[in-house]
């Protein structure tokens, strides 16, 4: 089955009672049981809700995984990954990253004796050699928020397979319809849902996705031990948004080239980190395993100072200042001060993210009102 039927059809099934085409939202605390013991499936809504059994379904189709798993947020699925390990295990994970992601590592799990090793991994010799006995769990980024890095998963896969280590991908900024881990041999794709899976800015949640039993298995029993599972009318949301991820996702696509390539040109603009560039670092690897090279776009000003960029900030009309990314609307950022001000300065320009770098999310508007829209904020 192609990938665009797939998002259509993926987890949809008319409900047998009515016939209903669209998913119910099963908004309810608990169900019925015939005897003790003796249920239709479903006991209690932490543990399972059909309508979000339906989502978890369409998000391992869609994945071309075996097992899906919905949580609250985000970062909640990245906690749930972190949760398998145990006091004195080692994490490598990349220099360039959410900065949620870094702030859930560093200031919650680090306490627990969780040690997080911080590389370049888009060159896989530091990936390698950061390995120790103690090291359980690769986390990629690719490409990466905020500088566009972009890591070569399958490489990675060959190393940690062979020292029988997991590794999880963070997809959300590729998202299914550009990228599939799994096939390249991750073992967890991570997806913070709430960005182009829900595609419109009114859902929060997060998602993990694999094919080992054992491993959904252990991931399970923390979802519904901790709680931190997504409402039906959220599923239901993300299960409508997946039907049109194609569409969008071709939008996203064709916008943010555009944008990329007419941000290179302008003579006040300094260097735009964008995937799609043939002088990107990460292109070859970007064009082998991504299907397009998406529309998260991050650029300096040649005026580089903070001033400056918050002046462009502060000046646009269809890009709205606000965080997140990969709604339909298009979005503009400042990684130093709203997404990755958790990180401490001194680690943010070590690894290449300037006070004043600006991240786009580009939406699906037509792209020469976003090109004037930019235009006259940079003035």
């Amino acid at each position: 089955m192609k990938l665009a039927t797939k998002l259509i059809h993926a987890g949809a099934e008319p409900d047998p009672s009515t016939g209903a085409i669209m998913t119910p939202i099963f908004q309810t605390s608990t169900f019925t049981q015939e005897a003790p013991g003796k249920n239709k499936g479903y006991e209690y809504a932490r543990s399972q809700n059909p309508t979000r059994t339906a989502l978890e379904k369409a998000l391992a189709i869609i994945e071309n995984g075996k097992h899906g798993l919905a949580f609250s947020s985000g970062v909640a699925a990245t906690d749930a990954v972190i949760k398998l390990l145990q006091p004195g295990d080692e994490v490598i994970c990349a220099n360039d990253m959410y900065g949620g992601t870094y702030r859930l590592f560093t200031k919650v799990f680090e306490k627990f004796g969780i040690q997080f090793k911080y590389v370049d991994t888009t060159n896989t010799d530091n990936v390698a050699s950061a390995i120790t006995d103690k090291t359980k769990l690769v986390w990629l980024e690719t490409p990466t928020n905020p500088l566009m890095n972009i890591t070569d998963i399958a490489a990675v896969a060959s190393i940690t397979k062979a020292k029988n280590i997991l590794l999880a991908v963070d997809n959300t900024f590729a998202s299914p319809y550009l990228q599939n881990p799994l096939d390249l041999g991750a073992d967890i794709v991570m997806h913070s849902v709430t960005k182009y899976l829900g595609g419109h800015s009114d859902v929060i949640q997060g998602a993990l996705i694999m094919n080992d039993d054992e491993l959904r298995e252990k991931l399970y029993f923390i979802q519904k031990s901790c709680g931190a599972v997504p409402g039906p009318m959220d599923c239901f949301l993300v299960l409508r948004g997946i039907k049109t991820l194609g569409v969008r996702m071709k939008a996203h696509c064709e916008n943010g080239s555009k944008i990329a390539g007419w941000l290179r040109s302008n003579s006040k603009v300094a260097k735009v980190y964008w995937p799609g560039f043939e002088d990107h670092p990460g292109y070859a690897v970007a064009k082998k395993q991504m299907r397009d090279f998406g529309g998260m776009i991050s650029f300096e000003l040649k005026n580089d100072s903070i001033e400056e960029a918050k002046r462009v900030l502060s000046s646009t009309h269809l890009f709205s200042l606000a965080e997140s990314l990969g709604g339909v609307e298009s979005l503009i950022n400042h990684p130093a001060s709203m997404t990755h001000a958790s990180i401490p300065r001194e680690e943010r320009i070590k690894n290449g993210l300037s006070d004043s770098l600006i991240r786009l999310s580009v939406g699906i508007e037509d792209a020469d009102d976003l090109i004037n829209d930019l235009d006259k904020a940079i003035g």
